[in-house]
C-alpha cells in the first residue's frame, strides 16, 4: 500500500507516521535535489514534479493521495499536477484527501458552523480554498474518484504550541472581546484522516476540530500555568501590531462542530480540548521548534 502526499508538511508527516507501521510506503513531491534528499533521509520516496513520467508511475501504484498544499492565484497546484497524471495513469486510488480550512466559513460572530453551513470566506485565501474544494469535488465526480475534503482550524502539536511560544518568549495574550476559535491537535487530524481512509466517502466533507472553542488568551494562560511561567500581559487587538494574515485570523470568530466526523467516521479526538493537548505535549517534554509561530497554523501555512 502506498500513500502519496502533495506537500509533505506538518499534518502530512503525522499522517504518514500513522500509516507506516501498518505496512504503507510513502512518497511525496519534491521541488529540487535538496528537498529530495531530506525526504529520503526520513524514509520517503521523493517524486520530482518536473518529471511527469515519475508522477504517473507513483500514482499508478498509490492507494491513497493527500493534498495539503494551499491554493495560489491559479487554483490548487496539486490539482494542476495530479489530474493530468491520474488520467495518463488511468489510476483510481481508493482515497483522495484534500486539506482545506475552516476559514471558508468566514466570521460567524461566535456562532456554530457545520459542514452544511453557507460558505462565506472573508479573505482572499479563504476564497481560494472555497474554489479549491469545489474543483476537487468536481474532479472526483468527473473522474470517478473518491475525493474527501477536510476543513481544519488552528493546528497545534509538538513544536507548534503555546508551550513552545512561551518558552521562546514569543507568546502574546491578545484580547479581542467575543473572539473564539476552534483548534485541533495534529495527531487528532492524522487519526481523522486514517478513519476516513478506512471508510472512504466520495464527496465527503468533514470538520476536524476539538470539542471546546475558546479565546487565544485562555490557551496561553493554561500553557503558562503548566510551565510555571509568568502570564504574559493582555494586549488589546488594536495595539497588537499583527501581520495582515494574523489580523485576518482575529477578524473571524466562530465555533466549529465536529459532529459529522464523529457520527460518520467513528472518530473521537484524543485531545478533546486544548488542556489535554497541552498536557500531553508538556509531559513529553516537547522542545521549542524553529518552525513555531505566534499564531495557530494549518498545514501549508494557512493561519485559520
Amino acid at each position: 500500500m502506498r500513500l502519496f502526499v502533495f506537500g509533505l508538511g506538518y499534518v502530512g508527516r503525522a499522517f504518514a507516521e500513522r500509516l507506516r507501521p501498518q505496512g504503507w510506503t510513502l512518497a511525496a513531491c519534491a521541488r529540487g535535489a535538496e528537498e529530495a534528499e531530506r525526504l529520503r533521509a526520513v524514509g520517503v520516496e521523493p517524486i520530482a514534479l518536473a518529471d511527469p513520467d515519475a508522477l504517473v508511475a507513483v500514482l499508478t501504484d498509490a492507494q491513497a493521495i493527500l493534498i495539503t498544499a494551499p491554493p495560489d492565484a491559479e487554483g490548487c497546484p496539486g490539482l494542476r499536477a495530479l489530474v493530468p497524471a491520474l488520467a495518463r495513469a488511468n489510476a483510481f486510488p481508493d482515497w483522495v484527501g484534500y486539506l482545506s480550512t475552516t476559514g471558508v466559513y468566514g466570521d460567524r460572530h461566535g456562532g456554530w458552523v457545520t459542514e452544511q453551513s453557507r460558505l462565506a470566506a472573508q479573505s482572499l485565501e479563504g476564497a481560494r480554498r472555497v474554489g479549491a474544494e469545489r474543483d476537487w469535488l468536481e474532479v472526483g465526480r468527473g473522474m470517478g474518484l473518491t475525493v474527501t475534503v477536510f476543513r481544519l482550524p488552528g493546528i497545534y502539536g509538538p513544536g507548534r504550541s503555546a508551550l513552545d511560544r512561551l518558552r521562546a518568549g514569543e507568546a502574546r495574550r491578545i484580547v479581542s472581546p467575543g473572539q473564539v476559535f476552534s483548534r485541533i491537535h495534529v495527531d487528532d487530524v492524522a487519526v481523522g484522516l486514517e478513519a476516513s481512509l478506512a471508510r472512504p466517502r466520495s464527496g465527503g466533507i468533514y470538520n476536524l476540530c476539538d470539542d471546546e472553542p475558546c479565546p487565544n488568551s485562555a490557551v496561553i494562560a493554561y500553557a503558562a500555568d503548566l510551565l510555571g511561567l509568568p502570564l504574559p500581559p493582555e494586549i488589546p487587538l488594536a495595539k497588537a501590531n499583527l501581520s495582515p494574515a494574523a489580523m485576518r485570523f482575529y477578524a473571524e470568530s466562530k465555533r466549529v462542530s465536529n459532529a459529522r466526523a464523529k457520527a460518520e467516521l467513528g472518530w473521537r479526538p484524543a485531545y478533546p480540548t486544548y488542556r489535554e493537548g497541552l498536557e500531553a505535549i508538556w509531559a513529553a517534554n516537547a522542545q521549542p521548534s524553529p518552525s513555531s509561530s505566534s499564531q495557530p497554523q494549518v498545514d501549508a501555512g494557512d493561519p485559520n
